[in-house]
């Protein structure tokens, strides 16, 4: 060509050098191709539109997915996309290698990418032959450290051995993946089959339980922690003639045999087997050596993981028990959430202990029995291990037939000898546990309870109305070895059902103990399903996805273990559907009465008319008092609501074991007492005083008003 003479066309300029020209666009989802391209393709030398179909189906599958992960990574650093891929003929041959160069865009309306590139064939090296890549084979580099990155991730995220190897057998390596791998391990002396993949079922038979001394190259890889490389057949077949024969019907062309090395100790071995040639170039034998480790540090992480599940596993299941056979006339269900410890265990347990009874029966004969719910203080092994002798020691007690006082007494002394004590080699660890006994009679619903510092007990009533039962308790276990702790004794109806919880049912997901409750009490009062159910709403609402719209105003706090025991009554066919609550007011604690006016508030939560709640309050308060300050008796209240919503009865009686029958009085102007009857004669619908075989009882009945009724009028009084 003479100077001033124009230029030859781009497209001549490119045929003369055997290079074609392509253009793809994702978004049509289109490749077309000139003559020159087509002809590298294998097909007719025309310009040609092929689907992306069509264009994959002329290229390796493993140079398919190079292509997409070198286009985003290019267009991601703004560069140029080049790759090797290989053509393959009908019959799933390699005809030619080619190379590729192309500058991606990407169109973030459509999300779609758009190529125009380059395609000429380059000279691939002869298989099993040294011969490095040339310049010409695409970015092999860039491609790789792609490659390594998503590798690295996709194992780290593994989370157990069986998760590693699906990881391993779906990675796609850059210009080469092989299609058979399978991961050693050593015991003892001898090579076993950890997983494999690109092999059928029973087909790793011949090399499990192989000896090490074996000639075999994973067996030589463990002794000398050196990988082997077989690029063909006949290496396989002159470097270990004695097991060629074991891996020859597999139809593999090239091994690739790596250490999996950890901390400087050889640990197993690694297998990749390819259906074509490879020449294990210094590039390949890096990528593979590189995957190798990484996999190696993956499976000893998820050997530590599963080893780590199986140790809490078998702690929880020999430190919770099962809830044994049925009950007569009561279901039991329970669960154990761990959340806290690094172990996946902690100081939360339950338990459920038969009790020695004067018949001699057993909780699944109807006998007595108890229920135990605690939490010893940490979220490590060692409140493990302490709930774990905890646990031993308080069912020991209960089995002796200690009342449940004497059984957290006990109980605390023993848990403040394990924690107060201690030597230069074990100095003490002063720890304490909060615990809630409960001894259960079957046949008469009735409840003797002990509390150490734990939370108080909740009911759910019939009609689904949930209280907490107020029992008096005493420092937690561990504390002071001569703590004491009173009993409290409560019923449960038929068709009651009681719940005994930790603290962390209440507190997870940012709660106190208030926020906390309030969530709880919502799924109580709404479930309708059985025990079982009810068990399984309880944890997800706090742990499932409804649970992240409750977050409480502590989001920054530690998650804590939870445990939750529900026991039930069956319901009575002749019992009337209702509500109802019992408190004992002992003449040592006056306090209490502040808590028989809580409970009665709770108990009315949805009565209509606030005046007769308050009346009710007032009059629970006045008759108690009574007792506490004109008698040596203690007091026992029982407050029923009873009827269908709107025609409903307060009932409340306040019983104790005096004789003295009350009367009324009329007091002066200035006189501090004297008024409790006119009181209730005024604001009560009904009362009256019924003799007891041993005291009496004073009782008076509110009504609820008619629906149209104004809210807050007054309440005529009626005296029977």
């Amino acid at each position: 060509m003479r100077t001033g003479e124009p230029l030859p066309a781009v497209g001549e300029v490119l045929a003369s050098l055997a290079t074609g020209l392509w253009h793809w666009s994702t978004a049509t989802g289109l490749v077309t191709v000139d003559a020159e391209a087509a002809r590298l393709l294998g097909l007719p030398a025309e310009e040609a539109v092929l689907t992306e179909a069509q264009a994959r189906a002329r290229l390796h599958p493993v140079d398919w997915n190079e292509i997409t992960g070198v286009v985003q990574l290019a267009v991601a650093e703004g560069t140029l996309a080049e790759v090797r891929i290989r053509i393959m003929d009908d019959q799933g041959r390699v005809v030619r290698v080619a190379r590729s160069r192309s500058k991606p865009s990407f169109d973030p309306e459509l999300r779609a990418y758009e190529l125009i590139g380059t395609l000429q064939e380059v000279t691939e090296p002869r298989p099993g032959t040294p011969a490095g890549r040339t310049t010409v084979t695409g970015d092999w580099r860039r491609s790789r450290e792609a490659f390594l990155l998503d590798a690295g991730r996709a194992l780290a995220e593994a989370r157990s051995t069986e998760e590693v190897l699906r990881v391993a057998a779906a990675l796609s390596m850059p210009g080469f993946s092989p299609d058979g791998l399978a991961v050693f391990g050593v015991e003892g002396d001898r090579l076993t089959v950890i997983g494999h993949h690109g092999q059928k079922e029973r087909e790793e038979d011949p090399f499990t339980q192989m000896s090490l001394q074996t000639d075999y190259p994973a067996a030589e890889v463990v002794r000398t922690g050196r990988a082997v490389y077989l690029s063909s057949p006949g290496q396989y077949k002159e470097r270990y003639p004695l097991t060629w024969p074991l891996a020859s019907h597999f139809g593999r062309q090239s091994w690739a045999f790596l250490p999996l090395t950890v901390a400087g100790r050889t640990m197993g071995a690694w297998m990749a087997a390819f259906t074509y040639p490879v020449a294990f170039t210094p590039d390949e034998r890096s990528v593979l050596t590189t995957v190798a480790r990484m996999l190696a540090q993956a499976l000893t992480r998820a050997g530590a993981a599963e080893t780590q599940r199986e140790l809490t596993d078998g702690l929880q299941r020999s430190m919770l028990p099962t809830l044994g056979p049925e009950i007569p006339g009561m279901t039991l269900a329970a669960r154990y959430i761990p959340t806290g410890g690094g172990l996946q265990v902690g100081g939360d347990w339950y338990d459920v202990i038969p009790l020695p009874g004067g018949a001699s029966r057993t909780a699944s004969e109807g006998g007595r029995f108890a229920l135990v719910i605690g939490d010893v203080q940490g979220h490590d092994v060692r409140a493990a291990g302490l709930m774990g002798q905890l646990r031993i020691a308080l069912r020991a007690y209960a089995s002796e037939g200690h009342r449940p006082d004497a059984v957290l007494s006990r109980a605390s002394r023993f848990f403040h000898g394990l924690t107060h004590t201690g030597d230069a080699d074990a100095p003490a660890d002063p720890r304490f546990a909060t615990c809630l006994y409960v001894e259960v009679d079957p046949v008469t619903g009735i409840l003797e309870t002990a509390r150490a510092g734990h939370l108080d007990p909740a009911v759910r009533m019939t009609d689904g109305t949930v209280l907490v039962r107020a029992t008096a308790g005493g420092l937690p276990l561990g504390i002071d070895p001569d703590s004491d702790y009173p009993t409290t004794r409560l019923a449960l109806e038929p068709g009651e059902a009681l719940m005994l919880c930790t603290d962390g049912l209440l507190e997870t997901g940012g709660h106190d103990l208030d926020t906390g409750w309030g969530r709880v009490r919502k799924t109580l009062e709404a479930h309708e399903g059985d025990l079982e159910e009810l068990a399984d709403a309880l944890v997800q609402a706090v742990h499932g996805p409804s649970s992240h719209h409750t977050t409480g105003p502590l989001a920054d706090r530690r998650e804590d273990d939870i445990a939750v025991v529900l026991l039930s009554r069956h319901a009575s066919p002749a019992r009337p559907s209702g509500r109802r609550t019992m408190l004992t007011v002992a003449q040592a604690e006056p306090e209490r009465v502040a808590e028989a006016r809580q409970q009665l508030r709770e108990l009315l939560h949805d009565w209509p008319c606030a005046d007769q709640v308050d009346s009710a309050v007032l009059l629970v308060s006045e008759t108690l008092t009574n007792v506490l300050v004109h008698t040596d008796a203690d007091a026992l209240l029982v407050a029923e609501v009873t009827g269908p919503p709107g025609a409903r009865r307060i009932r409340i009686e306040v019983t104790d074991t005096s004789d003295d029958l009350p009367h009324k009085r009329s007091p002066g102007e200035l006189a501090s007492s004297g008024r409790g009857l006119i009181l209730i004669e005024l604001l009560a619908n009904a009362w009256g005083v019924s003799p007891r075989g041993q005291g009496k009882s004073i009782w008076f009945e509110l009504y609820e008003p008619p629906a149209d009724a104004v809210p807050g009028a007054p309440v005529s009084g009626g005296a029977v």
